[in-house]
Formats: structure tokens, sequence, C-alpha cells
């Protein structure tokens, strides 16, 4: 029986890819457990899109979410006001088509980034203040048919995972 993938921001693996060089670990058993079993397959969606490492902050402007970015109807800026949407863009892109290359049906992708965010992103203010909303990875991997599932949901999908190998 064939165990399903799962994409993963690669920071919350220990890979210092964030905008400011550090990583984002999330410890959990069932990582780890995945892990061994050989089921991540990790991914940067700001560095596919290419990005370096450190960039200046990125967030979704004016309150918006990833599904506008997609749409053409709100962008991502950075810290000098620049609209960098394009690669946030064509990181997600990336990150889909790993996604099917791997036949991932699920994903665990960091929160609050403008990119991998699934609960909460940064309203575009750069002032620390969140709101409800999606990345643009996330928005293009969820409008694909991907589940996906912040680091702070490992326990949901680590249920969900049970009843998906079980189908299969």
């Amino acid at each position: 029986m064939a165990m399903s993938k799962i994409l993963i921001s690669a920071c919350l693996v220990g890979h210092p890819v964030r905008y400011d060089g550090a990583a984002k670990p999330a410890p959990h058993p069932a990582l780890d457990r995945w892990q061994a079993e050989d089921r991540l397959v990790v991914v940067c969606p700001e560095l596919s899109g290419g990005f370096g490492v450190p960039r200046p902050p990125a967030e979704i402007a004016r309150g918006q979410s990833g599904e506008g970015v997609l749409e053409g109807t709100a962008c991502v800026i950075d810290t000098n006001g620049g609209d960098v949407s394009a690669p946030y863009i064509a990181g997600a892109e990336a990150a889909l088509a790993l996604a099917r290359e791997h036949g991932c049906r699920f994903a665990i992708l960091t929160d609050g980034s403008p990119s991998c965010g699934s609960v909460f992103i940064y309203d575009g203010t750069f002032r620390g203040r969140k709101h409800e909303g999606i990345g643009v990875t996330a928005a293009l991997l969820r409008a694909h048919g991907v589940l996906v599932f912040a680091e702070s949901e490992i326990d949901a999908l680590e249920a969900r995972l049970s009843e998906a190998d079980t189908e299969a």
C-alpha cells in the first residue's frame, strides 16, 4: 500500500530559508515518522520563485489574500514598497508542479507567510498585524485539490492521513 506524500515548507524541517535566514522548525513526532518513511517532499516557494536568503520581508497588501494575488486583484509588496507578486506566483506554480510530480494530496505550510499561510497572514502594513487569510502558494494548492494544513494542525493532518492511507 502506497502512503500519501506530503508537501512541506522547507523552514519547518530546519532549512534556513526564511526571509531573515532562519528556519522555523516544527518539532512533532509525526514529522519525524513521516520523514523516516520518506513521505515528505520539501519545498520553499520563495526560493523556487527566485528569491535569495536573506530577502526583504513581504506581505500581501491591503489586508488581501493569496487568491487575490493569483487573480491579479491584490499584490505582494516588500518592505521597500516593491511589487514582488510575480516571483510569489512563480514559486506557487513551482510548488504545485512539485506536488503533482510526487502525487502530494496534502501539504504542511508555514502559517503567516505570504506564500504558505493557510490560517492567517499579515495584513500588509508591516506592523505585525495578522488577519484570517491564505498565502499565494496555499491558495494555488487548494485550488488544485491539495489539502493544506498549518504547522499547528499536524495532529489534524495525521488523522486525515490515517483515513487516506486506509482508502488507498
